[in-house]
């Protein structure tokens, strides 16, 4: 728990300084905001580590799985942060983190039990599914972020509210360029993940995976669809953010609305 808790005033800490900084009331320090960052991040997954790892093996709960996902959303957007100007993300990333930490603290404190998936030992290959399933929602969330952001951007730009925008964020060609890599990094991990999934489960109904099979899949098929009239058709603004959302949305419902119905529904 205090390592949760150190997470979180780290998290809350290295948000307000974004803050300041994109506002210009302290002057840019990119180091500091780095070295805020990681500590964030790292004792976030050394927390969530310690959720999922039990005496009886690995548990994939709810919460731990969330935790988990944030936790790897939030490496990808501290690893992109190097590479192109997308610190901005954290100004909603690190607050919500924050939150989803303080409600796993209660959670686990009340001893609360919301299953998610009840396997307290996993198969190598079960466990590799389920990396690259975290690592492709992860990464399609940072591209769902990223397509709030240009949807902003844009509308801002047309009605000439300009400001302190054009400085708090990159140009529009950058933040579209970043939001189609992330989008192709995604989908060739929720690719490598349906494939693992058709060849490590035997049977999917059986095992009560339909549901998340079937909105994965629609997922995918929207990102095919996205990324087909991008190369091809040269897709972009409002269409590329449409595209993206709806997609992303029905991953969430593979991912939260089947375990909600599964361990909430059927099982209440």
């Amino acid at each position: 728990m205090l390592i949760a808790i150190a997470s979180i005033i780290f998290y809350l800490t290295a948000a307000l300084y974004q803050g300041l900084q994109l506002t210009k009331k302290v002057g840019q320090n990119p180091a500091a905001m780095i070295i805020l960052s990681a500590l964030a991040v790292s004792l976030h997954g050394y927390a969530s580590l310690q959720w999922m790892l039990t005496d009886q093996g690995v548990t994939f709960s709810l919460i731990s799985i969330i935790t988990i996902i944030i936790f790897s959303v939030n490496c990808i957007a501290l690893a992109s942060s190097f590479k192109r100007q997308c610190q901005d993300c954290v100004l909603l990333l690190f607050p919500l983190s924050a939150l989803i930490l303080s409600i796993a603290m209660t959670t686990i404190s009340m001893k609360a039990k919301i299953p998610l998936v009840s396997s307290p030992v996993v198969s190598t290959q079960v466990g590799f599914h389920i990396f690259l399933s975290i690592l492709s929602f992860s990464m399609l969330t940072i591209a769902a972020f990223q397509a709030l952001f240009l949807a902003l951007q844009e509308w801002r730009l047309r009605r000439k509210r300009f400001g302190n925008f054009p400085q708090i964020f990159p140009s529009l060609q950058t933040m579209e360029s970043l939001l189609f890599e992330t989008l192709w990094a995604g989908f060739g991990l929720l690719t490598l993940s349906l494939a693992t999934g058709l060849i490590f489960f035997e049977d999917l109904f059986a095992q009560h995976l339909a549901h998340k099979a079937f909105f994965s899949l629609f997922s995918w098929i929207f990102f095919a669809i996205l990324l087909w009239g991008r190369h091809f058709r040269g897709w972009r603004g409002k269409t590329a953010v449409r595209w993206t959302l709806v997609g992303f949305g029905t991953l969430a419902l593979a991912y939260w609305g089947t375990k909600f119905v599964l361990k909430v529904l059927l099982t209440g």
